[in-house]
């Protein structure tokens, strides 16, 4: 029987931009869009800050374009430094089924390797949708998902990020299975990085696994070998992680569907689970014109996961962006107090503000079983506000929005683009950025197309 690995390998060797229906290319372009404008989000960020030093300090050849500066560096750091602009401030997009993922992390593989092999924008599309296809099939397979026996989804990045890195350096089928072999080998990420007081690894786990890909297709392209049954063989993913796997989720029927249509995109920069709830409390406070001063209790009903993640006692005092944004009880006080949650809401003065912390406290999480069934074809949540004249208010909601059944309009996503990105692009860069996106079909070389992603203002 053939192994995961070749499988995959086949379909994604065979695969052509024409194989790809319109629907599938104008999804992608939406979510490079919105990736784009998640990484000058990303561009000033501590995080990209120290890594951009210290890579650059160690040189390298000017192989392909970091966003935002416009620098030249090495494919392997250049898709690490991109993906983690892509993700620094979690905005980016996201899947959650067994297990969560951001396909939009591996982008970069796409691009670094694409801009070395001289490869087009149809083939930047290209390797976005392969991407998404693999990493999304990944998260379905595995029950329990990983996450849940203390695992973290960026182990699944290193076993997709190969196949798009290999499909933009155009490997053969078995040079293709020697980089998933090479990068799945080492990359394993420990829960830890989403646990209780969160850091700055909570970010690059995913970055680091998307540069693993890059380096397993470069040395199988060198001619270095991997592992072929690295998915379900002795010692393998399936074999060390997790207690069931269904791999025909992740290999069957491969091209009669598209996994990027059912992605979601986020209308806040916050960890997934707290979307739902928090688009609850912005519509009811808008609603009823509730103000903080009003507020005597917040009760949310949620999935056991998502009470868990985001209300263990580390969230009722964050320190940090990685703790606050993972935080329900803040990301909902903030909510309450501003009407709104903004990538200014995780500035190091609000989240310390002690005129806040006392809306923190009357913020209960309850586990409600009735949900977990539920999950994860919907996110339910129930948020009850009990207000200091007595009155309860009560909602419930089953997706947020961005969620493909309830996508962000052509509008709100613009509003994104430029709140992201307004900082370092004037206007006409901006309407340059949004229109070579628009038109990345029709880009002769992902090279050019990197270019348009520099930042005019310092």
């Amino acid at each position: 029987m053939s192994s995961v690995s070749r499988a995959i390998a086949e379909w994604s060797h065979s695969l052509r931009y024409e194989d790809l229906p319109a629907d599938v290319v104008e999804c992608a372009k939406r979510f490079l869009f919105d990736s784009i404008g998640c990484a000058f989000g990303g561009y000033a960020s501590e995080d990209v800050r120290i890594a951009t030093e210290v890579l650059e300090a160690a040189g390298g050849n000017p192989q392909a374009t970091l966003i935002g500066s416009g620098r030249r560096v090495s494919a392997i750091d250049a898709s690490f430094l991109n993906s983690l602009m892509i993700r620094a401030l979690d905005f980016n997009d996201i899947y959650w089924k067994q297990d969560p993922s951001h396909p939009s992390d591996i982008m970069p593989a796409a691009m670094a390797c694409g801009e070395l092999n001289g490869k087009s924008g149809k083939d930047l599309i290209l390797g976005i949708v392969l991407g998404h296809e693999i990493e999304m099939r990944l998260c379905e397979a595995a029950f329990p998902g990983i996450r849940e026996v203390g695992w973290h989804h960026a182990t699944l990045t290193a076993f997709a990020s190969p196949f798009v890195a290999a499909k933009m350096l155009d490997l053969d089928v078995e040079r293709t299975i020697h980089a998933c072999g090479i990068s799945a080998s080492h990359s394993a990420s420990f829960g830890s990085v989403t646990a209780g007081k969160l850091t700055k690894m909570k970010n690059t786990v995913d970055p680091m696994a998307c540069r693993s890909g890059v380096e397993g297709a470069l040395l199988a392209q060198g001619g270095y070998e991997g592992p072929e049954p690295i998915f379900e063989g002795r010692e393998g993913l399936g074999h060390c992680i997790g207690k069931e796997w269904r791999w025909e989720i992740v290999t069957d029927g491969l091209g009669d569907s598209w996994r990027i249509l059912q992605c979601s995109m986020k209308g806040a920069p916050v960890e997934a689970l707290i979307h739902t709830p928090l688009t609850v409390v912005l519509a009811m406070r808008e609603r009823n014109g509730i103000t903080a001063e009003q507020v005597e209790e917040i009760r949310v009903k949620t999935i056991a996961r998502a009470a868990e993640i985001l209300s263990d006692p580390s969230k009722y005092d964050p320190k940090t962006r990685e703790t606050a944004d993972h935080s329900l009880p803040y990301c909902l006080a903030v909510a309450v107090a501003d009407g709104k949650v903004t990538t200014r809401s995780f500035r190091e003065e609000r989240i310390l503000d002690p005129a806040l912390r006392p809306l923190l406290r009357k913020i209960r999480v309850e586990v409600e079983p009735e949900f977990e069934s539920l999950f994860p074809s919907l996110q339910p949540c129930e948020v009850t506000i009990r207000l200091t004249d007595g009155r309860e208010l009560t909602d419930r909601m089953d997706y947020p929005m961005g969620d493909p059944r309830n996508p962000m309009t052509e509008k709100q996503m613009e509003d994104k683009f430029d709140a992201l990105s307004g900082d370092l692009l004037s206007a006409e860069r901006s309407r340059g950025v949004k229109r070579a996106i628009a038109e990345a079909e029709g880009a002769a070389s992902i090279r050019e197309l990197m270019k348009t992603f520099t930042a005019d203002r310092s």
